[in-house]
Parts: C-alpha cells; structure tokens; sequence
C-alpha cells in the first residue's frame, strides 16, 4: 500500500497531476475514493480529502494546469458506508470537488440504492457521472440517467445496443466517457477495430475519450488519441470533437466552461 501517510497520499495526488501536465493536459478532472486512501491506516475521510484537495491544487499553481476532483463512491460498498464520503464531497463542493461518481460491480450491485446521494448531489449544482454500460447492459445507463441523474456516464459504450436507450443519451446530451485501451484490457471489446466508438460519434452521441486509469492501462491520453487515428481512423475533425465535447462536458460552473470551450477553439483551428 502506497497510502501509509499524509506524506504518501499528498505526494501521490500531486505526481497524478504532474503526469497529466506532462502529457500537455490543459484541464484534468481527477477521481479518488477517499475511503481507499483513508482505509489502509485508518486516516479520517475528511483529512484525506483535504491533503488530496491541498496537493493537486497546489500542483495545479506549479505547472500551470487546471485541475477539479471527482469523488467516487463504490457500489459493493453498504450504503451505510457511502453516505460519510458524499458528505465529505458535498462540504468540499466549494474547494475543487466537482462530482460525485458511482463505480464498481454494475451486474451484481445496482444503483438504486444511492439515489438519495445523486439527488443531493445535484440540488447543490455538482456534476453526476456513474460508471455504467460497460460489464452490464445498456438498462445500466438508463438507470444511470434516470434515476441517478447522470451528466455522464463512464464507458457507456453498451448503449448502442438498444436503441431507445441511445437516443435517450443522444437527446439528453448525455456525454459518455469512453475508454479504449482499458476496453481492450478488460475484455470489454475483442478488437480495437471493432470498438463502438466511430459509430457513436456518427450517431450524435456525445463522445468524449479518456484513459480510465493511467497507471493501470498504462496509457496516457496522448495514446488513446493515437490509438483513435491510427486503429479506427479518426481524423482531425474527429479529434476536434472529442476535445470540444470534452470541454463541453466538464463539470465546471459556466463561466469557467465558456472560458474552457474558447481556450480549445482558438488552439484547435476548424478546417485543418
């Protein structure tokens, strides 16, 4: 275990912030569970979120990157044990913390349970994304959306097959938060080549590319995008899109939003 002190949980956050700087990442929104990083010596949710909040904001002032957190909540856990970390979400949604998240098992663990946290989460204006449409079927996403008021849905890609659930993500501008190494690695999809999402993009789907995680999949975004070109032939335009969806997608107040969608027009020229 990395996290055997303030010192080590600090240090972590910052060297995440520093890599995604490195790979010339503008604005980064980073997930953490602070019950992972509070479980192994028995730290208080409330310090881990603060030495997190403390180390990536203070990277984001030394590299000149902007930087949100996304506290993520997990299905297997008892609800019990999720409600303690919304709440250290929902006190620090003035500090850096932006949403709230739903991860792990979506087959066995429904999401039905943390409906009351979702809701709270956005009647104080946070941004929602629950991880859905990836291991289950698309009736994840609809619940996702639904139920928990998601803004975005992590993978998703398993929409496509349904149809109504597509145009429900399509038509409520719901942006999917797609993976491909990781779908690769997971077994999610057997082939790149035949990964869903060319035919999301060209269905109108809101589609955003991610890395998932990148000390896991061992990818940065820069290779994802490669990845984009090279194995599903995405071209320029494409890669535009994504950029803008992804900054049309933050979970930033919108102002900061409006700011963040020029910053990418003016360095991402149209008709390249």
């Amino acid at each position: 275990h990395f996290y055997r002190s303030p010192e080590a949980v600090s240090r972590l956050a910052y060297e995440v912030v520093a890599d995604a700087a490195s790979d010339n990442i503008h604005y980064l929104e980073l997930r953490f569970s602070p019950q992972a990083l509070a479980r192994v010596r028995g730290f208080s949710l409330s310090e881990v979120a603060d030495w997190v909040i403390d180390a990536t904001q203070q990277a984001s002032q030394d590299l000149g990157i902007i930087v949100r957190l996304i506290v993520t909540l997990v299905r297997h856990d008892p609800i019990e044990q999720a409600k303690p970390v919304a709440e250290v979400a929902f006190e620090r949604f003035d500090r850096g913390i932006v949403g709230l998240d739903l991860a792990g098992n979506e087959v066995k663990f429904p999401a039905g349970p943390f409906k009351p946290l979702f809701t709270e989460a956005k009647r104080l204006g946070m941004g929602v994304t629950v991880h859905a449409g990836e291991w289950a079927s698309a009736e994840g996403v609809r619940q996702a959306i639904e139920e928990l008021h998601a803004d975005r849905i992590g993978h998703g890609i398993r929409s496509i097959e349904n149809s109504r659930i597509l145009r429900l993500v399509r038509d409520r501008q719901v942006a999917l938060e797609v993976c491909l190494t990781s779908n690769l690695q997971t077994g999610v999809v057997h082939q790149l080549m035949h990964h869903p999402l060319v035919d999301l993009l060209n269905l109108g789907v809101k589609v955003t590319l991610n890395t998932d995680d990148p000390t896991v999949s061992n990818s940065l975004l820069t290779d994802e995008y490669r990845v984009a070109v090279e194995t599903l032939g995405l071209g320029y335009a494409d890669l535009r899109k994504l950029v803008m969806n992804a900054a049309n997608a933050t979970f930033l107040p919108e102002v900061e939003q409006q700011e963040l969608l020029a910053y990418f027009d003016k360095h991402l020229p149209t008709g390249k």
